[in-house]
């Protein structure tokens, strides 16, 4: 993030995320490394609406403030300032809650040379103000701790991603995956004991950074600080200050948890929100609740597969942000490692969602890939996810379990052979290091390893 506040091609960097992912924390980081490389903090505004409300009581607060730093801090023009090599960085906190802040942001920024970055936990609200900035405004998406991230963070290790920032063109060499593969397996040690940290506890930075706290204490906080903080905060008012019903949300909310990594029909949803609620509700409505919580980014929609320009009807592909989430809302922990799967072996169904979910939610957040479910139609099997770079297609199929057998790879192949899907491989996920399959085509690895692409 730091070199898109320093020069970036836009005036303005947006950072947007689910609450408690780490996004103040960056930007503490970012303003710190600013500090270090010698810009004086007398040319640094940083402003956290939500812990501030009143300031949003201001009729133009981005402004107003970005005014009185001006002339009380920074004691010159931004112009002036800038002029004689002090330019001026700003950074506003969970920006979303103010009203008609883009139009504000883009005055900002139009009339003066400053870096500004802003920060926001509601998509919905970040895009509503995106027409206005075109040209002025780069997007950077932040989600929970990367599995190298939790790594670190609990003093296991350093492990290197092996994706470039930028650019999905080794995605479609098999090799890449190939060595991927190899990637985990030289790490194994350090990567094993940070997959069981993720297995435990998620990727919420305060989860791991507290391991001596017990689980129960540490999903009460998950769900009042990320969930109902979103649910009751970022999504109850609406537009022209309509209020949306929090019993809906809660109930959709706890339906993509119950569901992870499937696609439900229109008509389940509809069955268990009316069992739940009493109530008839239409599927525009659940609909709209879906996107809503993708907007806030607990939730992934995963579409089905477009192919020749005709649009396929079917349900998305439903994909938490974090499985601690689900296990904190639901109240029913669900482990991911292998060793720990062996132990309860009933749980291993649910434990395939959940690995499939993983591996959806980290596949969406990598900037710019076409993600996309293949559902069955027809003749042709269901794949689990279709990657798409540039012409070229990479089917993944997620079978997370310790046996694989031939028919396990049937929707691979059946991809894999449809010359006009232009898809050389695929990539077959599992739960263990031991080779999924012995076909040429298709490359098997271990969630744990595919994780470590990031």
């Amino acid at each position: 993030m730091l070199s898109d506040v320093k020069s970036g091609l836009t005036p303005a960097t947006v950072l947007r995320g689910p609450r408690q992912v780490g996004k103040s924390t960056l930007v503490n980081q970012a303003i710190q490394a600013l500090i270090d490389e010698g810009v004086s903090p007398d040319r640094i505004l940083r402003v956290q609406f939500d812990d501030l409300p009143e300031l949003r009581t201001l009729t133009q607060p981005i402004l107003d403030l970005s005014d009185w730093f001006e002339s009380e801090v920074l004691r010159s023009s931004f112009n002036q300032a800038a002029l004689d090599g002090r330019r001026a960085y700003i950074f506003f906190d969970e920006v979303q809650n103010l009203d008609n802040w883009a139009p504000q942001l883009k005055h900002l920024v139009d009339m003066n040379p400053v870096r500004v970055v802003v920060t926001g936990s509601s998509a919905l609200r970040i895009e509503a103000g995106r027409d206005s900035l075109a040209g002025r405004i780069s997007t950077l998406e932040m989600g929970p701790l990367l599995l190298r991230e939790v790594s670190e963070f609990r003093n296991f290790g350093s492990i290197e991603a092996l994706l470039p920032i930028n650019g999905l063109a080794p995605l479609k060499q098999k090799e890449f995956w190939l060595e991927l593969r190899e990637h985990g397996r030289r790490q194994k040690e350090t990567r094993d004991k940070a997959f069981e940290a993720f297995s435990d506890r998620g990727g919420y930075p305060i989860a791991q950074a507290r391991p001596d706290v017990s689980w129960e204490k540490m999903s009460d906080l998950l769900n009042e600080t990320v969930i109902r903080r979103a649910i009751q905060h970022d999504l109850r008012m609406g537009p022209r200050g309509q209020r949306r019903d929090e019993h809906l949300l809660e109930e959709v909310f706890r339906l993509a948890c119950r569901y992870v990594g499937q696609s439900p029909a229109q008509a389940l949803y509809l069955e268990e929100i009316k069992r739940a609620l009493n109530a008839n509700i239409g599927w525009r409505r659940v609909l709209a609740y879906l996107k809503f919580l993708d907007g806030a980014m607990l939730v992934r929609l995963i579409e089905p597969l477009e192919l020749r320009l005709k649009k396929r009807h079917g349900a998305s592909k439903l994909c938490i942000c974090d499985h601690a989430l689900r296990a904190a809302w639901l109240q029913e922990v669900i482990p991911l490692t292998s060793s720990a799967l062996a132990q309860n072996a009933h749980l291993a169904d649910l434990a395939g969602h959940i690995a499939e979910s993983v591996a959806g939610y980290f596949f969406r957040s990598i900037i710019n890939l076409d993600i996309a479910h293949f559902p069955e139609r027809g003749a042709e099997p269901e794949v689990d996810y279709v990657l798409t770079v540039g012409e070229q297609r990479i089917p993944v199929e997620v079978k997370y379990r310790r046996r694989i057998d031939h028919g396990d790879t049937f929707g691979l192949r059946a991809f894999i052979e449809k010359a006009h899907y232009n898809a050389p491989f695929g990539v077959l996920v599992t739960l263990t290091d031991e080779p999924g399959t012995d076909d040429p085509r298709i490359v098997s690895l271990p969630l744990s390893s595919l994780l470590l692409m990031r």
